[in-house]
């Protein structure tokens, strides 16, 4: 019998995770076919009840249900524990719907190897939405030095400091004089998401050794991100975290550490073209 996977989030069309374990399950010859899963939030319980039930073997979250969903599952292991937000759900021996959180090491495995000297440098997070808890356990487990959030709803940095008490809040209407004292700077918000709004700035007064880390993947290149690379600015999409989190959700549900191969890249990119 064909197992089910699929993704839950709003907006959802343009998520390519399909494309990612889709691969995967032919590469691995799994029986198995991923789908996106169009949900309200008032469906949550009911989807949550199909991987019960068995109709489901497991499911993605993506914004804006990352911690809406928590109260839906059993049991927060984990970064899912630490960080309150889930991507990943699955029913385990036991018959316990797992919540856990891949987003952690996906910001690890794709960015934070390439940060010299970490716990020198000052990094600013841009939102305080369903990915911040893990871009901010990320950079703590990378020892990064001062890690600072800002947000238009300033109640959403403050919820997050009770969780981490060592963040630091910047006011929205300083984000601007603010970017200049940071090394890294990660847009953590929907800004630039495709046929979104964008930052209604330019970054103008950045650090020349500034790293820009940027969650959105759709479009490859954001407004700013395509700003920042003409300033010679060393740039990240989020193409690379949205593979590595699948990466190891796909290990959780298989037992199968699947490869990043050049074919896989291929695809991924033409599908962002």
């Amino acid at each position: 019998m064909t197992k089910k996977f699929g993704i839950i989030g709003n907006p959802i069309k343009h998520s390519l995770s399909p494309v990612l374990h889709n691969y995967w399950f032919e590469k691995y010859n799994i029986d198995a076919h991923y789908s996106i899963l169009d949900i309200k939030e008032s469906e949550l319980t009911g989807i949550v009840g199909e991987i019960k039930k068995g109709n489901l073997s497991g499911i993605n979250v993506t914004l804006p249900f990352k911690q809406k969903i928590v109260s839906h599952v059993d049991e927060l292991v984990n970064d899912a524990e630490i960080t309150g937000s889930v991507n990943t759900i699955f029913m385990d021996a036991r018959e316990t719907i797992i919540g856990e959180n891949t987003d952690v090491f996906g910001m690890q495995a794709a960015y934070l190897k390439e940060v010299d000297n970490a716990s020198r440098k000052n990094a600013l997070i841009i939102g305080a939405g369903g990915v911040s808890p893990s871009v901010i356990l990320s950079l703590q487990k990378s020892n990064v030095h001062k890690i600072s959030i800002v947000n238009r709803t300033l109640e959403k940095c403050i919820f997050l400091k009770k969780k981490f008490k060592n963040l630091n809040i910047i006011q929205w209407n300083n984000l601007k004089d603010e970017i200049k004292n940071y090394d890294i700077i990660i847009n953590a918000t929907s800004l630039g998401l495709k046929n979104g709004d964008e930052f209604d700035f330019n970054f103008e007064d950045t650090k020349k050794n500034l790293i820009y880390i940027d969650t959105i993947y759709n479009p490859l290149e954001t407004k700013t991100l395509r700003y920042l690379k003409e300033k010679d600015i060393k740039v990240f999409n989020g193409l690379e975290m949205f593979i590595y989190q699948g990466q190891k959700a796909f290990y959780l549900w298989n037992k199968v550490n699947p490869e990043i191969d050049q074919k896989l890249i291929e695809i991924l990119f033409a599908k962002l073209k």
